[in-house]
This record gives structure tokens, sequence and C-alpha cells, in this order.
């Protein structure tokens, strides 16, 4: 039975969402063409009618992840005026964003798989940082655009270095202790 056009956009937009979620979770090894499909409620057997490979669908899913984390980061510096950096660290260094990689941040949760991934993932990863540094630049206090742009790599950095720390310790305490320090320094950092 063939599927219309809409539909099979549809499928494909599904098998994105559920493998975004399922890389972020767990890895882009961890996690099978089949058990993709599964969660995205289709046959194993259609997946290469929408892709041309697994690694093809990574560097897809990965785009998706961060073009959705750069909306999100817009919409929370949007809604914090008064203060839109520190609104920004404190939603990204929250317990609730730790706890919960399948919905959080790409780069935490899959930065080191992608450098050993071939070039189609690797600048889906470029592509996806430059929007959230971009969004850093404008809210982060400093007197030049080159200044600006500085502090807000070093931010990148420093957030989603605390963030994959704080996931990959068992103490709870150290974990917390992780973001809270992270959070504070990068205030400070920022305000020089």
């Amino acid at each position: 039975m063939r599927v219309s056009r809409q539909k099979a956009a549809e499928n494909r937009e599904r098998i994105i969402d559920a493998a975004g979620a399922l890389f972020r979770e767990k890895g882009f090894d961890g996690i099978g063409v089949a058990e993709i499909m599964k969660a995205a409620e289709l046959t194993h057997g259609g997946f290469y009618g929408h892709f041309d490979s697994k690694d093809d669908l990574v560097a897809q899913a990965s785009q998706r992840a961060m073009a959705r984390a750069a909306m999100n980061w817009t919409n929370v510096t949007a809604g914090a005026p008064k203060n839109p950096y520190a609104a920004l660290l404190e939603h990204y260094l929250s317990p609730r964003h730790r706890d919960d990689p399948g919905h959080g941040c790409a780069f935490a949760a899959l930065s080191a798989e992608a450098a050993r991934c071939g070039k189609p993932v690797r600048s889906a990863f470029a592509r996806g940082l430059e929007p959230l540094i971009e969004i850093i630049a404008k809210t982060v206090p400093g007197r030049s655009k080159s200044g600006r742009r500085r502090k807000a790599v070093a931010a990148v950095a420093e957030l989603v270095g605390a963030l994959m720390l704080a996931r990959a310790v068992d103490d709870p305490a150290l974990s917390n202790e992780i973001l809270d320090a992270a959070k504070q320094e990068l205030l400070a950092a920022g305000n020089r």
C-alpha cells in the first residue's frame, strides 16, 4: 500500500523526533534502527525509504535537536528581558535539565560521540553551535562584539562541560555542586 506524500513526510518527522530523543538518552551507538522505528511506531523496513543510512539520520536528528535548542534559548532569553544571560544559565544548569537527557542539550549528551563521527555529523554540530553562541553573545555584557563572542564561546563550553560532568557522577550532592559552581562562575565571568 502506497503512502501519501503528506503521510510520508509525517512519518519522516516522527522518525527524526524519536531518534533525536533516543540518541540523547542512549548515544548514537546505543540505539539501533529497529528501536528507533519502533519508538516512531513504524516498521523497520520503512527506514531506508526515508534515510540513506543511520549516519544520515544521526546528522538530521542532531540538527533538529540543536535548532530546537536555539529556539528554546531564544524563548528563555526573551522571557527575561532584565537579565537574559542569568535566566539562560539558570535554565541550562538546572537539575531538571540534567535529569532529562532525552529532551535536553544534544551537545552535552552527544559531543564526545560526535567527535568520532564523520563529517556530516560534525558539520551538523558546528552549524548547531553557532546560533547558541550568537544568543549568548547578545546577552552577555561586554564592550566589544569580539569580546562578547569570546565570552559566549567560553560560556557554551563551560555550560556543556558542567552538564556532562553533573550527569556523569553518581553523587547527587557533587552533581548539584557542579551545576551551582558553573552557574556562579559564569555569572561572575559575564560581568567582567
